[in-house]
Formats: structure tokens, sequence, C-alpha cells
């Protein structure tokens, strides 16, 4: 294919796999697609990438977060490969509760309702279990739930507790506005495959004439002349130009290809020597992530070897709206491993998660060299609403743990973070999850999308950056607010959504 291109999309993740694969679908269109890690055949995956089982931890980044006040610094796990992080995560595919994307809606966001995106959720997926209004039938992703026979003796004890303690049955987490617990909607086949972006929508694309992909190549920055972008320059100082551009680099690549690229607070971007493009105080503010805590408990079952996610808790705490989203999970893992740490050899984990956490964070340049990492500051547990959150979901979660379905499977005292801490002892409790908190790894929100640059917007609501012409930005990035939920299918539908839009302009 020529160079020079219709659309240069930057960054091969879950995102940029439904870029490529959209907006390729006009056979007029020019796609390049360019991804700084490797691009794996369908049939020489290494065994980890397909295995959807498990998290997979490599490639990666290598992003490290900032020291927060403790002084600890936590990995920013994000996929280095074709597909992102699509082909290294839990395959946990949910959506969310409606309200969260009303709320972005009503922060002068047009057509991002959540009546008005179920048209692009539905687009994304294939569900094996439900065929009704709610649900896709045709989509790339195919998306199913372990049946009754399939679940590990773990998550059936974590569910028969749950209920015995009021919980109501879901039937479909996807369901709008479900609440309780029930078995997960997941893109992992029966035999266990992960199926990430690259091999459902890249893998419809792959054989298009006008589509290029380009695997291990590192992109610098955008190139902005007179308002407009007029490409990308690459690590190693090659220019590829394209009448449109667009970021989908996730919410820790993206903003720093802007400010490499001169787009940005200028103060900070003058101290690097950047050269100041378009002043836009709004690139890398606004970092949201969900913090992530467990109780690990040493069990009497033997480390599994089948799936570790299959079942999920969501409710609210006592500070929620009632008619608002869920803001918190719970959820069983493992057994994995304990050798050296659990008594038995083995240990299982409840996971819990504040999900509409107030702590906010940023992602700001180390230098100009793209081959730095960026410095992240993820913000976990900082605001005092979240970390009162986080101890009312650990006590919910340790109420769980002490009903009889579970106690079967649980082998001794409670490893962390630990009986010694009492259930009332607030301080201590505090300070143990504090002490402890990573990450969900669903950063979001550092390109945030709004109407109102002055007041932190980077771009509109059609994916635009702020006065800068033929730039857009499609990833996690963009949310306006975190969602109640796993990040990677709301990412998937805002690029439905702003490759429908693009497509829509083109024909215009």
């Amino acid at each position: 294919m020529p160079r020079g291109y219709d659309v240069v999309i930057a960054g091969a993740g879950s995102a940029g796999c439904v870029l490529a694969s959209r907006l390729s679908e006009d056979a007029a269109r020019r796609v390049l697609l360019l991804e700084a890690g490797p691009d794996h055949p369908a049939d020489q995956l290494p065994p980890d990438i397909a295995n959807g089982w498990e998290v997979a931890y490599a490639p990666d980044w290598g992003f490290v977060t900032e020291p927060d006040a403790l002084g600890r610094s936590i990995n920013a796990w994000r996929g280095r490969l074709v597909g992102g992080c699509s082909a290294l995560n839990a395959t946990i595919a949910l959506r969310g509760h409606p309200r969260d994307y009303d709320a972005w809606a009503e922060l002068g966001n047009n057509g991002w309702t959540f009546q008005e995106l179920l048209p692009f959720f539905r687009r994304i997926e294939t569900d094996a279990d439900f065929q009704d209004e709610w649900h896709g039938t045709d989509g790339p992703l195919p998306l199913r739930r372990y049946q009754d026979e399939n679940l590990s003796p773990l998550q059936v004890a974590f569910m028969d507790a749950a209920r015995t303690l009021g919980w109501a049955h879901v039937a479909d987490h996807n369901q709008p506005g479900a609440v309780g617990v029930g078995r997960l909607p997941t893109n992992t086949r029966a035999d266990g495959l992960r199926m990430s972006c690259a091999l459902t929508y890249l893998a419809l694309a792959r054989e298009r004439p006008n589509l290029e992909i380009r695997s291990q190549l590192l992109v610098d920055r955008v190139v902005v002349s007179n308002g407009r972008c007029r490409g990308v320059l690459t690590a190693e100082g090659e220019l590829v130009e394209a009448d449109l551009v667009v970021l989908a680099a996730g919410a820790y690549g993206s903003p720093a290809l802007l400010l490499r690229g001169g787009i940005g607070p200028g103060t900070e971007l003058h101290a690097l020597g950047i050269e100041i493009h378009h002043e836009l105080s709004g690139v890398g503010r606004g970092l949201r992530d969900h913090p992530l805590n467990a109780i690990d408990l040493q069990t009497s079952l033997p480390v599994l070897h089948g799936p570790k996610y299959q079942v999920m808790l969501t409710g609210r705490t006592n500070e929620a709206d009632p008619d608002g989203p869920p803001d918190y999970h719970i959820f069983p893992a493992g057994p994995f491993d304990g050798a050296g740490y659990s008594p038995t050899g083995a240990v299982q984990a409840l996971v819990l998660s504040v999900m509409k956490p107030q702590s906010e964070g940023w992602v700001r340049l180390r230098s100009a060299d793209p081959t730095l990492s960026p410095r992240i500051h993820l913000g976990l547990l900082e605001h005092p609403d979240d970390t009162r959150r986080m101890v009312e979901v650990l006590r919910l979660a340790r109420g769980i743990a002490r009903e009889a379905a579970l106690q079967a499977v649980i082998a001794g005292a409670e490893l962390a973070p630990g009986e010694h801490i009492g259930d009332q002892d607030e301080a201590a409790l505090q300070a143990a999850l504090k002490g402890s908190v990573n990450t969900y790894h669903h950063p979001v929100g550092s390109c945030r999308m709004g109407p109102d640059p002055a007041s932190g917007a980077v771009v509109d609501d059609r994916a635009r950056v702020h006065g800068i012409d033929n730039l857009r930005v499609a990833d996690a990035s963009i949310m306006p607010e975190i969602p109640s939920t796993n990040t990677n299918l709301p990412t998937l539908m805002i690029a439905e959504r702003i490759a429908a839009c693009i497509q829509n302009e083109d024909r215009a």
C-alpha cells in the first residue's frame, strides 16, 4: 500500500483493533495501525496469552507508579502487543450501569446516554446465553457465562454464602441495573482460549488490502503544524502523514503522545523543553482507577488450573445513591499456589474494589524521550470517602467468608489483612488497606471528554481534540467519569461509537 494514509491509528490495543477493523470496512479508506509491541499470529500465540483462565503480565510496557504517601510504587501493567490488554486480561466482559453513561451525557456530551450507546454495546458481542433487546447476536466478540457444572467449588461456595446473607441472584450481570451475585460474562471460550480483540475484531480485517499493520514500531508523538495534525513521528524519526490521526494508546499512552507533541499544560511542557503547539490544561489530568484490595484465605482446595474468575457480587455501600450504579465489587479468585505463604500450600482470595472512586491522579512526562515511561500517579484511596467505603466492603467480604458455605473450603485463619485486626478497628483497617492497595487496572480519564477545554476537557463529544484539526482520541482516556465496572467492554464501545462517527462524517 502506498505511503500516505487516510487514517493512522496509534496503538493496537482494544480500542485500536476495533477502530482498524471498522474504519477499514470502507475499501476506499487507507488505514494504518501502529503498535509498539509484537503481533503474534493466531496459530502461534504464547501459552499465557492464549490462556484466558488466568491474567497474563507480558509483554508489558513496564510502567510503575510514582511513590505514594507511604513510599509504595506499584506496577501499572499495560499490554504491549497487538490486542493490548484484551490479550492479557481476565476477560471479564461487563458493561456497567445505565447511570454511568447518562452521567456522561449530563456533563454536556451529546449522544452518550445509555440508550444511545446500547446499539454500540450490542454491536460488540455475540452473546451465547441471552438473545433479547439488551444483547448482541452477531458481533465479533463471543460472550458466555460458565455453566453451573463448570463452576469451581470456591465459586459455588461464594455464591451460596452471598445468597444466604440476602444478596439477590443475578442471572445476567449485563442486564441494565442488575445488582447482586451471579456468573460473569466472559470472552474466554469453553476450551480456555482468550478471545482478544486481535483474534476477533482485527482478524476480520487483516486480509483487507486497504489496512496495513505495523508492529514493533514505537510512536514518539503527534505532529502538529498551524493548528492541524499532520501525522505521527516514530521513535526512529519517520514521519507518517495522514488526513486523520486517532490516538488509541490508552490512559497512559495517549496523553503522553499529546504532551510530547506539544499539546498540554504549557508550564509543564516548557519545563521539559517541548515546543508548545496548543495549550490544553486537561491533558494528563483527571486520571482515575478502581482501587483493589483482597482478603487472603488459606484453603483446603487444590491449586486450580482452570478458570480463576467465574462469579461476582456487585452492590451499593451505605453512602451510595440507592438509584445509582453499584459502587463495589467482591469476587472470589483462585485457589492459587501459596507455598511459603499459606500453611496448606494454597491460597484463595476474596477480591474487593470501590467502583465509583473519588480519588484522582495524573499522567506527566518524565522527559521528551519516548523510550522513557511517563510518570503515573493513581492516587488510590487518597480520598477519605474511598477508604471509608473500602473498609465497609472489607467487612462485607469478611461476613461472606464466615458463612458455612465458604468455611467448608477455608482451612485456618485469615492470612491478610489478618484476624488480629478486628472488624471495628477502623483506623487499623484503613491503614491495612492503604498499605496493600493495588490497581484493578482500569485507568481512565486522562484525556477527558467534555465541551469546555477551560474546565479540563481534552476532546469533544466526537472525540476531536479541542483546538487541533484532524486529531482524535478514542480510548478509555476520554471517559469523563469512571464507570462502575471493568473497562474493557466500555472501551470497545467508545471505539465502536467513534468509528461510526467518523464513517458518518465521511458520508455527509
